[in-house]
């Protein structure tokens, strides 16, 4: 009987950092009037959510292994409730971006934890079901986002965007109290990565302040002290994980070929999604003076096709191999990048925006669901919560720096139209790199061979 509310929690939880991610961006261009911020404060309204998101996601599994999944993802839900809470009541920017850095450190807490928990609750013949409505309710909510973040902001305020989480997260808490079974891994290890942590924190802060700093391309010194250490202390961060006993990167999955090219293929990809999908609010209420509510319904299609169609297109990769969906998603996404460059100053969304949408949307549904599944395929099943976990941090880490150098992009142009187009067109470049590596560098058979699983 108690098995079925950790499922609850962990939609439940899982649903509120969706909605969160996919509402605020919509909200953006509101929030950027009402608080008077530059464009660079205006990004790391993101990049401070994402930034310790990506960076810490990974330690966020390892302490919920060791200390208890429930006690780490209710942790998660707490901090990320409270920092809503900051979040709404923000008086200026620069505590937006504080509160908006302690969610993303919620976030890391919670979003490996709630896998983990219907992982560690179902049987193996029932695990799959689970994952399976967990997967569709996480696509449905991502879908609502952008709708709910546009129509509480222009109905009421971009604040109850955040508000919003609260009452989200007192439900999850009490399940977890009353429901839920602690769970936790005897055999984890019993030290983390601390060091591994912050030179991963740091290092990619570094860079992305610097990458910001650059905007209207005429970068101080500032920025550019910034970006060279940044830079070094990931190259520092390599070395050191290969080194230390427990790591918080498992190096030894790349060394499957498939699974180094799926990553290879997801930070290529997921660099031109999510940096792209951060401009487009701007560029359809700034520059074509759509409403908020508008806004968020203009991605629609994207998501709807994504959702309605995963379910098939995840199947795909034992039927006809991981080649052929995952080269043919890419080159749509980059027709689809293409036509959000094409449009101009007016015109009907059914003939300017519509149709990119739904082109990057049957993309997504052959990249995604088969991504995932390739990932899956490529290591061995006692190391697929890492393999996920890995792919997942590099999902997002490549977003984070996708918002940095794509609004170099956009900054450094005459007109905001103008470097929204470039924006496009360099995200429709990366898609098709992300083709190239998948047509040179995947399998065309139905199963990954054998001897690319990884050992132990």
């Amino acid at each position: 009987m108690r098995i079925p509310w950790v499922l609850v929690a962990a939609i439940l939880g899982s649903a509120m950092t969706f909605i969160d991610s996919t509402a605020v961006n919509v909200s953006l261009p509101v929030i950027q009037h009402e608080l008077h911020t530059t464009a660079g404060q205006t990004q790391w309204i993101i990049e401070g959510y994402a930034l310790f998101l990506s960076a810490l996601i990974l330690l966020g599994g390892a302490l919920g292994d060791l200390y208890g999944r429930k006690l780490v993802f209710g942790a998660g839900i707490a901090i990320f409730a409270l920092a809503s809470l900051a979040c709404a009541f923000a008086g200026d920017v620069s505590t937006l971006i504080a509160a908006r850095c302690v969610q993303g450190i919620g976030g890391a807490l919670s979003t490996p934890g709630s896998l983990a928990l219907i992982s560690a609750a179902y049987k193996e013949r029932d695990r799959g079901r689970a994952i399976g409505l967990w997967s569709g309710f996480s696509a449905l909510t991502s879908a609502a986002g952008p709708i709910i973040g546009g129509w509480l902001t222009q109905s009421f305020s971009w604040r109850y965007v955040f508000v919003i989480n609260v009452p989200i997260a007192i439900a999850v808490v009490l399940v977890l109290v009353s429901r839920v079974p602690e769970s936790r891994d005897d055999s984890a290890v019993r030290r983390i990565d601390v060091i591994g942590a912050t030179l991963a924190t740091a290092g990619l802060g570094l860079l992305v302040y610097g990458l910001i700093g650059m905007n209207g391309g005429r970068p101080g010194m500032p920025a550019l002290v910034c970006l060279v250490t940044g830079i070094a202390a990931l190259a520092a961060f390599v070395p050191f994980e290969c080194r230390t006993p427990d790591p918080m990167l498992r190096y030894d999955l790349f060394a499957s070929r498939a699974f180094s090219v799926a990553n290879l293929y997801t930070f290529l990809l997921y660099t031109a999604l999510g940096g792209s999908l951060y401009f487009v609010p701007f560029v359809l209420i700034n520059v074509h003076h759509y409403t908020p509510t508008a806004a968020g319904a203009a991605l629609l299609p994207f998501v709807f096709i994504m959702v309605v169609a995963s379910r098939w297109s995840g199947g795909l990769v034992a039927r006809i191999g991981p080649r052929t969906p995952l080269l043919a998603g890419a080159l749509l996404a980059g027709v689809g990048f293409f036509a959000y460059a094409l449009p101009g100053v007016g015109g009907s969304y059914w003939t300017t925006f519509f149709p990119a949408a739904t082109i990057l949307g049957l993309g997504g549904a052959l990249f995604v669901a088969p991504l995932t599944t390739t990932v899956m395929d490529s290591v061995r099943v006692q190391h697929s919560g890492v393999a996920s976990g890995l792919n997942n941090a590099v999902a997002r880490t490549a977003g984070l720096l996708g918002v940095a150098v794509l609004g170099i992009v956009v900054t450094t142009a005459p007109s905001y139209l103008r470097g929204f187009r470039g924006a496009m067109v360099a995200s429709a470049l990366l898609s098709l790199a992300a083709a190239a590596v998948a047509a040179r560098g995947l399998a065309s058979r139905a199963r990954l061979p054998a001897q690319e699983t990884t050992g132990d």
